[in-house]
């Protein structure tokens, strides 16, 4: 008998909660205050469920949670930061000793605050009879897609299709089949809301930037759909196209100056494990980028170093290096005004003109030219900082990024391995292009690691640093670079029958060496 885990009881919990409340009016109603039928009326029996969902694709709080969703996985493998602080006497995630009680966050997350709340909507807009209400399930499972993508892209297979019902609640899905499902959703999405465009009652639910603006939402789950088609390019270029392509020429339109940013009401968690913590600090990578192509977005990212050795430079830290105590590489650069206030950014308007740029450079149709798009994609991230001087930054074909010293160690020095420039080449290769676009993607995305972690992944762009100590006793190739976490212990307790199952969807054993479905080696062309 397949097990039925406590993510499940607790959505059936939350379910029955709410059914065990209706007779609740009866003994307890405020005859000065809004009845459950006026609640009703102004759906907010079903607005109440996308709240925990916003505050969790990532953990808005307690800071320490995003730390472990977050934080101490995409956000380091990245290439983006890196922790001053040897965490367990530095055996830990960035020696690739991955510790397990970390890295159940991102499921745990999601499974105890996405996905049953968006089967709380479904069951609502139901039980309604209100057809009208299929708005909000199609905004949920936008929401949906944007959480489990980003799940699935650090396990791989998820629980996804068979969630809903209580019989099947614990299997697994392929991630193959979670992506199909991702593009059967975005897509019906996509089409379903256009009759709801000039709809206002999501306003008083959504805390995105689109403000319920169901035009922007759809706007939204189209440039979501190009990004999962970007995904998987390598493995299916052939569906890869196909999906990109109804992107490209939908009438939904993309995400162009509009960023898709999240108002928590919680002080953003970086800010807190940066500056109140002292355990996350800029990386080698974006020390080596930056400085060497002299870009004007390294002030808003991150601060001058506090080490008086340092001289008020920005410094990085490389991960994977021997730290013996925090105390040494404390002074180095903090995160910078990128991460202040109470927002968290889930996509850029600049990210998706990079997508339209590699698609373009891969021929589709709709997706314009290559250059073009790129500069547009540049354009927009400096335009989202307010950093000046783009035109001379774009028109420059001599910086390249900076070799990494070490401020401590030479051992740790490391050299970057590629010329890539800013000034766009079309005359360059297709691999030559694609590292142009992907860099400057990559540094548009900060500081949402999880998602340059899977591009670079997908690309091996930018050049992520291999680590110096590797401690996976080889289950990771030091020079492959970690590829993925493996299924989180609370699973494998409750659910075992099903996680074997699931072992077996994956193209290797259960490590953080294994490639994802669509992590395939080799070129990108």
């Amino acid at each position: 008998m397949k097990i039925i885990n406590k993510y499940t009881l607790l959505s059936l919990l939350v379910l029955m909660v709410w059914g065990c409340t209706d007779n609740f009016e009866d003994i307890n109603t405020n005859p000065h205050g809004i009845s459950n039928e006026s609640l009703t009326q102004m759906n907010n029996h079903i607005g109440g469920s996308f709240t925990p969902m916003f505050l969790n694709v990532f953990n808005a709080s307690p800071a320490w949670n995003y730390q472990l969703q977050q934080g101490l996985i995409g956000d380091v493998y990245s290439g983006y930061m890196t922790p001053p602080t040897p965490f367990a006497g530095n055996v830990n995630n960035m020696t690739y000793s991955l510790v397990d009680g970390w890295n159940e966050f991102p499921w745990t997350d999601a499974y105890n605050f996405v996905m049953p709340f968006v089967l709380n909507i479904k069951n609502a807009v139901a039980i309604s009879g209100d057809e009208s209400g299929i708005k909000f399930v199609h905004l949920a499972n936008i929401i949906r897609v944007q959480a489990m993508h980003r799940v699935s892209d650090i396990y791989g297979p998820i629980r996804y299709t068979k969630f809903d019902d209580f019989s099947t609640t614990g299997e697994y899905d392929p991630q193959e089949t979670a992506y199909n499902a991702f593009f059967e959703e975005l897509g019906a999405a996509i089409n379903g809301l256009k009759e709801f465009e000039s709809d206002a009652q999501f306003v008083p639910f959504d805390m995105s930037s689109l403000k319920g603006d169901i035009a922007l939402w759809r706007k939204y789950a189209n440039s979501l759909r190009l990004r999962l088609a970007m995904r998987i390019v390598k493995v299916n270029p052939a569906l890869a196209q196909e999906q990109a392509e109804l992107a490209l020429l939908s009438d939904a339109g993309f995400l162009e100056s509009t960023d898709m940013i999240i108002s928590t009401g919680f002080v953003n968690p970086i800010s807190v494990i940066s500056d109140s913590w002292g355990d996350i600090r800029m990386s080698a990578e974006m020390e080596s980028i930056l400085k060497g192509f002299n870009d004007g977005r390294m002030e808003k990212f991150f601060k001058p170093s506090e080490d008086p050795a340092l001289a008020g430079e920005y410094k990085g830290i490389r991960m994977g290096i021997e730290i013996e105590a925090k105390g040494q590489y404390l002074g180095h650069s903090e995160l910078g005004s990128v991460i202040e206030g109470e927002k968290i950014q889930w996509m850029a308007a600049a990210e998706v003109w990079f997508l339209r740029a590699e698609a373009a450079l891969r021929g589709w149709n709709g997706a314009g030219n290559a250059q073009a798009n790129y500069e547009e994609g540049v354009r927009a991230s400096f335009s989202q900082y307010e950093v000046s001087g783009v035109d001379a930054y774009l028109s420059d074909s001599t910086s390249t990024p900076n070799d990494f010293v070490d401020a401590l160690n030479a051992d740790n020095d490391y050299a970057y391995p590629s010329e890539v420039k800013i000034a766009y080449n079309p005359l360059g290769t297709n691999e030559e292009q694609l590292e142009q676009i992907i860099t400057q993607k990559w540094i548009a995305m900060f500081p949402d690691g999880q998602e340059a972690w899977s591009e670079f992944r997908r690309t091996g762009y930018p050049r992520v640093f291999p680590v110096v100590i590797n401690n996976s006793g080889g289950t990771i190739d030091t020079e492959v670079q970690i590829r993925r976490i493996n299924f989180v212990m609370p699973e494998k307790n409750t659910n075992s029958e099903n996680v074997a199952e699931a072992v077996g969807f994956l193209d290797g054993p259960d490590t953080g060496g294994t490639r994802l479905w669509w992590d395939e080696p080799g070129g990108n062309f």
